[in-house]
């Protein structure tokens, strides 16, 4: 069966200069760890919409990415996300688990915010630089915390208790949200931390052990973006995710690996900051689906 970009190999499509350089940077990163990897890159950073969130559309890259792998050898996950829906997280971390076990480090170069967080406390090891950054576990919908909007419907609700005659502005603001979506909010945040749980007992931690529990649970409360920040955007350090229990490992700790991780992050970048891609999934064989905003 032919995979996602061998078909479009037979369609005729190329691969540029930027394509030829970051798979050679990701090749050289595999060669030297012994192991596959993954990056899952997003612009989130130098672009607005388009396909940048953790949705159910990023298991054809992942799929792609492992045609033909052996998953003997393990896996590295560079991760570079805003992150998204804990929904399509969960199946993610389920495929992944299901091709490697335990055998998942996840690799951080600049920042794994919400679901990408969830994801790397799916992993067994977290890679990170003194530069890189986790955030809160809330979910997001198109950019908008959970929080964000289980806190406007209460505000509406509270309001308008008092202050009836503000009905239309209400109904006006909320009319941006599609019927339901407060329940929606409701049940991501609280799948977030239950998935997060889980992961973190599962493999980084072994949830039977009573001292393992008191860990992980330290370390969901404060990856809770609701107690233990009312801004969803902090950027949690390596120092303050080891602090909390993660099992974190310094970039700098091996300075070869460092600059092979650096190279395969700087040429993600410039590709994502000079062309119109918004997406990169990709393995070290260059077995990759590019997503590009849509004209």
């Amino acid at each position: 069966m032919a995979g996602w970009d061998d078909i479009l190999k037979e369609l005729g499509d190329t691969p540029s200069p930027s394509d030829l350089v970051r798979r050679k940077y990701i090749k050289q990163l595999s060669q030297y760890t012994k192991r596959n990897t993954i990056a899952y890159y997003s612009a989130f950073i130098t672009k607005n919409g388009g396909n940048i969130d953790i949705n159910d559309s990023d298991m054809t890259g992942f799929m792609n990415a492992l045609k033909g792998m052996d998953c003997s050898k393990g896996l590295d996950l560079i991760l570079h996300t805003p992150g998204g829906s804990p929904a399509a997280a969960e199946a993610i971390v389920q495929y992944l688990r299901s091709k490697f076990g335990k055998d998942i480090r996840v690799i951080v170069p600049q920042a794994a915010m919400s679901a990408g967080t969830m994801i790397a406390c799916a992993s067994k090891e977290i890679i990170m630089g003194k530069h890189s950054s986790l955030g809160p576990i809330d979910p997001q919908f198109s950019g908008i915390p959970a929080y964000n909007i289980k806190q406007e419907f209460e505000e509406a609700k509270i309001d308008l208790s008092e202050h009836p005659e503000n009905a239309q502005y209400w109904s006006i603001k909320l009319s941006q949200y599609p019927a339901a979506f407060m329940k929606t909010a409701i049940d991501a945040i609280e799948l977030s931390s239950l998935l997060a749980r889980d992961w973190l007992g599962s493999c980084m931690f072994n949830k039977d052990d009573e001292d393992d529990r008191k860990i992980i649970e330290n370390i969901v409360h404060n990856l809770n973006e609701h107690d233990s920040s009312k801004n969803h955007g902090r950027h949690f350090n390596i120092k303050f995710c080891h602090d909390i229990g993660l099992k974190v490992t310094p970039m700098e700790a091996d300075d070869k690996l460092q600059d092979k991780i650096l190279s395969v992050h700087h040429a993600y970048m410039l590709t994502m900051s000079g062309t119109d891609v918004c997406k990169i999934i990709e393995n070290q064989n260059g077995k990759a689906v590019i997503n590009h905003l849509r004209s």
